[in-house]
This record gives C-alpha cells, sequence and structure tokens, in this order.
C-alpha cells in the first residue's frame, strides 16, 4: 500500500459521491423506511460500495487505499492485537478513574435503544457497518490525500475531518479524538485499511457492550 497514492480528482468524485447519497438515498428511503438506523446502514453500505468502485477504477485497483484481498486477514489479525493492547490502557486509565471517584462507564457511555430487536441492529450498524464506512473514507481517502505532506499532518488532518464529523454539544469529543489519531496511526503502520477498521469496529463494539452494563449511573 502507498498512503499518498490517492489523487485530488478521485478525492473529489468521492466526497461528490458521499454527498449525493447522502442527501438522495436518506430523502429517498425517509419514508418508505420508517426505522432511522435501516436508513443509516444502507446509505453507509451504499456510500462504501461506490468508493471502493470510485478508487478501483481511477487509481486501477485498492491498493491505493490499503485494501487487497490477501492483506484482509493479516489486517484483521495486526487490528485485534492493537485493539487489545489499546484496550488493556483503557483498562488501566478506568481503574484509574474509578480510584480517583469516577465512574468510567459514564465517560464512553452511549445511548442504546430500548427495544432488544432495536439494539442488534444498532450494533451492527453502528459497530460494524459505520466503521467499515467511515475507515474507508477517513482514514483510505482522507488520509491517503493528506500523506502526501507527510504522516503527522496526515494524522491530524484526518483526524480533524473525523472529530468534525462526530460533533459532541456540549463538551470534548474526547472519544473521537483519540479514536480518530489511533485509527490514523495504525493504518501508518500497518499499511493495511483492515486495520484500522477492526480496532474501530471493536472498540465500538466494546464501547456499546458496555454500555448495557447496569452499574452505569441512572439518568
Amino acid at each position: 500500500m502507498e498512503a499518498d497514492r490517492v489523487q485530488i480528482k478521485t478525492l473529489a468524485i468521492c466526497l461528490a459521491a458521499v454527498i449525493a447519497v447522502e442527501a438522495l438515498l436518506r430523502a429517498g428511503l425517509g419514508p418508505v423506511v420508517r426505522h432511522p438506523m435501516m436508513v443509516s446502514g444502507a446509505v453507509r453500505l451504499v456510500e462504501a460500495g461506490l468508493i471502493i468502485m470510485i478508487v478501483f477504477i481511477r487509481e486501477k485497483g485498492l491498493d491505493a487505499i490499503g485494501l487487497s484481498l490477501k492483506g484482509v486477514v493479516p489486517g484483521i489479525r495486526r487490528g485485534l492485537i492493537w485493539a487489545a493492547g489499546f484496550g488493556l490502557v483503557v483498562l488501566l486509565g478506568g481503574v484509574l478513574a474509578y480510584v480517583m471517584g469516577i465512574n468510567p462507564l459514564s465517560l464512553i457511555h452511549t445511548h442504546l435503544p430500548a427495544k432488544p430487536g432495536d439494539i442488534g441492529l444498532f450494533f451492527l450498524v453502528g459497530g460494524l457497518i459505520g466503521p467499515l464506512t467511515e475507515e474507508i473514507f477517513f482514514r483510505g481517502i482522507l488520509y491517503g490525500f493528506f500523506r502526501q505532506w507527510g504522516g503527522l499532518a496526515a494524522i491530524l488532518l484526518s483526524t480533524l475531518a473525523f472529530v468534525m464529523a462526530h460533533p459532541v454539544f456540549p463538551g470534548v469529543p474526547l472519544t473521537q479524538v483519540v479514536g480518530g489519531i489511533l485509527f490514523a496511526v495504525a493504518y501508518e503502520v500497518e499499511k493495511n485499511l483492515m486495520a484500522p477498521i477492526t480496532i474501530h469496529a471493536s472498540g465500538n463494539m466494546a464501547i456499546f457492550a458496555l454500555s448495557l452494563s447496569p452499574l452505569l449511573p441512572s439518568k
């Protein structure tokens, strides 16, 4: 994988495709599909498919965004190692927060749907489909474009874009900042997009699972 091979025309076409899908597909599916999570999942899958198709055609393959069939399994394996290591760091940080009188679960709490069926859909879309599409765009496309100015610039700029796409009001989007940096660094080191995809999906799944904990403070 050569992370600086994503051209500005490829970036522009992918960005236009994402904007068009967000506008047209959401408007078209909204009146038909009443469940917003299903709409979101369909939109994300279409976006991922379009980006992959655009990159494959314009860049003569998917190596430009760190995707290849032979790299899938090694990328997942490396991503799991990164996820386990970061999970250990988070665990130690959680213990420290608990000692300081802070409930660490309250720092990562995500509001989940009330119905069990909706929770399963939430895990599928937010835990798998969302991370897949976001990593293809933010790391594969944006990072790949920004990489021409160096690894540090690519990490910072792609993370900034990632944070801006996940606004948190009020407060500091700590999870998004840390996650964006982690995913970008993993991509820079591993040169394989499956690594940040795996870390992102594992992290979301862990956060969602912990958000089901009865130890969370009542609102």
